[in-house]
């Protein structure tokens, strides 16, 4: 017999705490433990990360809504107190990296620090977070596939009955695509560490890194999914993001699409991947990169420490 996960992990009277959440929040101090370690090789406070997680999580919510809602605005026009209602659901990745993207920016100005020497540190945790976050769709039975068989799932896959069981959604087993995303950002995770540490990387090079490996990904796992956000685009685009995609059509097939004939995630992790290795030549060309990522981090509010009596400067 099938054994399905409940989504509410326990109730506290009337206040229901689901795993979604538990998932998100563990996502979240995943990645501040990891910020916390690197930075601690940089000589900058835990507190800077912890202020960092405070304003950053509210702002990826937030961005994540309005990236949503502004490409769904037909749902919404004539409802406008239901975009204020995100426990219906409704967020994507995309806007959320946004969001915090924008609010680190702005917190690291006023910190005085190099905006893409802490996007570095900060990547490795992008991706364990989005690893691990996957996970809340799995037991909320979303972001998934287009339907498979059974046997694919124990047999071609050799996925354990309690992932196999979770897929069997409404008398039908689906793509458990948030399990292709999450090894796949398992990957990149371990991807990043190797990087970070080699002597030619420079400043900002891993966080487009990140970008790049995430949107490959992205663009490949999407094209699996039933619920993307899509709009209707010329011919010739929607061609050209079929023959991009076509590779994946000799194991699998594409997922339906309820409306348009390009989805908006795949268009922008292509968009993601040409501007950031464009970025990354560019800015090696120009001279915009000259410190490395193992370079001092230093920030123009603190003040320096004045040398000891006697010490050369």
């Amino acid at each position: 017999m099938a054994y399905l996960l409940d989504p509410i992990a326990f109730a506290l009277g009337p206040i229901t705490v689901r795993w979604y959440g538990i998932i998100l929040g563990s996502a979240a101090l995943v990645g501040l433990w990891l910020a916390v370690m690197e930075g601690k090789r940089f000589k900058i406070s835990p507190d800077f990360f912890m202020d960092l997680l405070l304003i950053g999580v509210p702002s990826a919510i937030i961005g994540a809504r309005i990236y949503y809602v502004a490409f769904k605005w037909d749902a919404y026009k004539n409802n406008l107190l239901e975009i204020f209602q995100i426990w219906h659901g409704g967020i994507a990745i995309y806007g959320a990296l946004i969001g915090a993207i924008i609010a680190g920016y702005i917190y690291f100005r006023r910190k005085g620090y190099n905006f893409w020497r802490i996007v570095d540190i900060c990547a490795p945790s992008l991706i364990a977070g989005q690893m691990i976050g996957r996970w809340g769709n799995f037991v909320n039975q979303e972001a998934h596939g287009g339907p498979v068989t059974e046997e694919f799932l124990r047999n071609s896959l050799h996925l354990p009955n309690w992932i196999v069981d979770q897929m069997y959604i409404q008398g039908q087993y689906y793509h458990p695509t948030f399990l292709y995303e999450s090894i796949w950002n398992l990957v990149g995770l371990l991807l990043l560490f190797w990087l970070r540490r080699r002597p030619f990387l420079r400043a900002g090079e891993l966080f487009f890194a990140y970008f790049i490996w995430y949107s490959v990904g992205r663009f490949f796992i999407e094209g699996l999914r039933t619920d993307s956000l899509a709009f209707d685009a010329p011919g010739w685009l929607a061609s050209l993001v079929n023959a991009l995609w076509s590779p994946m059509t000799l194991v699998f097939e594409a997922g339906s699409m309820d409306y348009g004939n390009v989805r908006i995630s795949q268009l922008l992790a292509v968009l993601i991947i040409i501007a950031a290795t464009v970025l990354i030549v560019l800015r090696r060309k120009k001279g915009w990169s000259a410190e490395k990522y193992s370079d001092p981090i230093v920030s123009t509010k603190i003040p320096a420490k004045p040398a000891a009596e006697g010490e050369i400067t």
